[in-house]
Parts: C-alpha cells; structure tokens; sequence
C-alpha cells in the first residue's frame, strides 16, 4: 500500500466519529425492527419540525427508508441527524429554492442554492426526463447542492420512465490521490439505470473508493470490525478498526483506477458544472459547512434509439444471457446490478426494517426535542448480516 500522510480529520468526521464511539459504548442496548411506512412517518415529521416543507420532508424520508429497504442502512436514517444539524446551522437551507441559470434545451444548469440535496436532484430528474422526450438527450448540471443519499434512487426513477440515466456526483475528500500523501479527493459516486423489461430495472450505484464512507460510520454504530482493504487510520496503515478509519481515508477500489475515476467524476460534477470541487465540497456529517456538492445528471429516452418494446427485448435477453451462464464453484447464482437490492425491499416490507440500537437512540432523541411520537417496534429477530448489501 502507498504510504499515506493525513491532514487533520475534517472537524464535523471527528465529532461525529466520537459521538458514535460514544453511543456503541452504552450498554443495555438492542436494535429495533420498524414497519417501513412507520419509520417513513416519523422521519418526516421530523424534518417539518425542523422547518422542512411537507412534501420535501416526505421526499427525504421517502429516499433513506428506501435505502434500509434496499440493504444500504450507511445511507439510511442513520443521517437524520446529521441532516438536521446542518438545517438548525443553516448550512443546509430548510426551503430548498432551486435556480435556472442556463437552459439551452438540452442542456440546462441549476443552482441548489445549498438546499437539500435529494430534493434538488429530483427537480434535476423530473427535468431531465421531460428534456430527454422532447431531445432524445438531455443533461442537467447541478451546481450548490446537497449530499442527496443513494443515487440509485434517482436513476431508477428515470428507469422507470423509460430512460436510461446516469448520474454522478463528488463528496468530501476521503481517499488520497495515488501516490500521494494527503486526502484530497472524494468518494465521488456514479450510478447508470436502465428499464429491462420484464425485469424491471437494472441499476449500478458505487463510489470509486473500496467501500462507501457510510458504510464504515454504520459499522462503527454496531461496534463491528471492518474488512480488511477498506480504510487507512490516521498513520497511513490498513485498519479493521471503524473509528481508526473515520479518523484516517478510505482506500480508493482497484488501486489507481478508482483514483483516477474519482477525479474524473469530480470533473463532470464539480469543474464542469460550476460547482465546489476536491477539498472544497464538505460531507452531510459536517454541521456547519455548506456542502457545494454538484451533480451531473445524463438522460437518454429509449423510444430516441430504437422501439421501446425492442430495447426491453434485447434488455431481457442481455439478463438472461448473463443469469445463464455457467456457475463459479463458490457460487450459488448469477446475480444481475440492483438485483440484491430488489431482494432486500421484498423481504424488509414484509418483515420490517432493522435499525442499529444508536440509530434508534438518534430518532428518539430527535422525537424527544420535537414532541413526535415514536412508531411502535416490532419484535427483534437476531441478526442477520447477510441481510446488509456490501460493495
């Protein structure tokens, strides 16, 4: 591994890092099953206590109970609270105002104006969709934004409208550059979708680093080791240990290409649009700083390309082929991307959603403050970690 030198962890990284080593400590605790439209109630009427219009607060909650569905609890209510600090600080606005600053037809550029980052970048899809049907092609740059949680969510929703989209986005420095010393370059997710048929939708949704950083701040809420290969400490050695790597960098995937693809996406999201860029843009655990992240929205309408009910034909067959093939001796079946995920929302609406016993202690901390009432929890199965979808 390069040797790394770190600067200081960013201040809003340390205090949560601490306030999660604290809560892991509490003894007596125990992780909470939830009803999903329960747990989808009560976020969002905690967001409208924090000034948070209805139909926004219903889209926020709507994007992190559908991560926890999906398996990706890293970008579920785990961040609640983290999104309401940045409201009561004002560096994330209440009323998210989003600005056309250029609109050439096929291409248009919006301003967030550091609203929340899930509701800009839903204005971005319901627009690049409309765009796309009247161009073929549409690209929808966002500038001054939010961290907007799982950007699967949003491709799906041009999915299922027939399109097929792509989505980047940049994110806090947490990995250095290879070769280098310091951090400097983000996590900088990317997510492609496409409708397939009978199939519904195909998706792909990763960051460019070994792992998301959410997924090392979910494993420092249950008090669990991380795999090797995911993260640095603050020394620049490989650590196990969740609050080491809080305190240190994420390690980029597949060595100096997910480097070199993470500064290419902070390219199209950040330069390219006008938006803050490498250590400029500050992370959703960060309470004080406006975030400045940019996103680059692509959309193509199929029916633009070839027939609709030909591109979900040759979309099934592309599956099918692929689901066919001949089995590795360690596996069981061939997955197809957002297959996974699919599985884990059916068997999660049915059997309600597992939050980590410092998540709930959050909401109800939050419900506290606010006069909410809580859900009532369902009963407690033991854990089951093959249930959490990794990288």
């Amino acid at each position: 591994m390069t040797p790394v030198l770190h600067d200081p962890p960013d201040e809003g990284a340390a205090v949560a890092a601490e306030g999660i080593r604290s809560a892991a400590a509490e003894p007596g605790t125990t992780d909470v099953v939830v009803r999903p439209d329960a747990l989808r109630g009560l976020v969002s009427e905690l967001l409208t206590a924090c000034g948070v219009p209805a139909g926004d607060a219903a889209l926020l909650a709507d994007t992190l109970v559908v991560a926890e569905l999906w398996g990706h609890a890293s970008h579920g209510v785990l961040r609640l609270p983290w999104y309401a600090a940045r409201l009561a600080s004002g560096a994330m606005a209440t009323v998210t105002e989003v600005e056309t600053v250029t609109d050439t037809g096929g291409v248009v550029v919006l301003d967030g104006h550091d609203g929340i980052g899930q509701v800009v970048t839903r204005r971005a899809v319901d627009l690049g969709v409309e765009r796309a049907r009247r161009h073929g092609i549409a690209g929808v740059a966002v500038r001054n934004s939010g961290h907007f949680g799982t950007a699967a969510y949003f491709t799906r929703l041009a999915a299922e409208e027939g399109c097929v989209a792509i989505l980047v986005t940049n994110a806090s420095p947490a990995m250095a550059p290879w070769g280098g010393r310091r951090k400097s370059i983000g996590t900088n997710p990317w997510s492609i979708a496409a409708p397939a048929g009978r199939h519904g939708v195909v998706v792909m949704d990763l960051a460019n680093t070994a792992v998301a950083r959410g997924k090392v701040y979910l494993a420092a809420e249950r008090g669990t080791d991380i795999p090797e290969g995911w993260a640095a400490d603050a020394d620049g050695n490989e650590t196990t240990d969740p609050t080491a790597a809080l305190a240190g960098l994420i390690l980029p995937m597949a060595g100096p290409k997910g480097y070199v693809i993470s500064f290419m996406m902070d390219v199209l999201a950040g330069v390219l649009t006008g938006s803050a860029f490498g250590a400029q843009v500050a992370g959703p655990y960060d309470p004080d700083r406006r975030s400045g992240a940019g996103h680059l929205l692509i959309v193509i309408d199929v029916a633009a390309m070839s027939g609709e009910a030909e591109f979900a034909s040759r979309m099934e067959d592309l599956v099918d082929q692929t689901r066919s093939g001949e089995l590795a001796p360690w596996a069981d079946e061939i997955l197809v991307p957002g297959e996974l995920e699919d599985r884990s929302r059916h068997a999660k609406e049915r059997d309600g959603i597992r939050l980590a016993a410092t998540t709930w202690a959050s909401l109800t901390a939050l419900a506290a403050e606010s006069g909410t009432p809580l859900p009532p929890a369902l009963p407690t199965p033991p854990h089951d970690p093959s249930q959490e979808v990794h990288p």
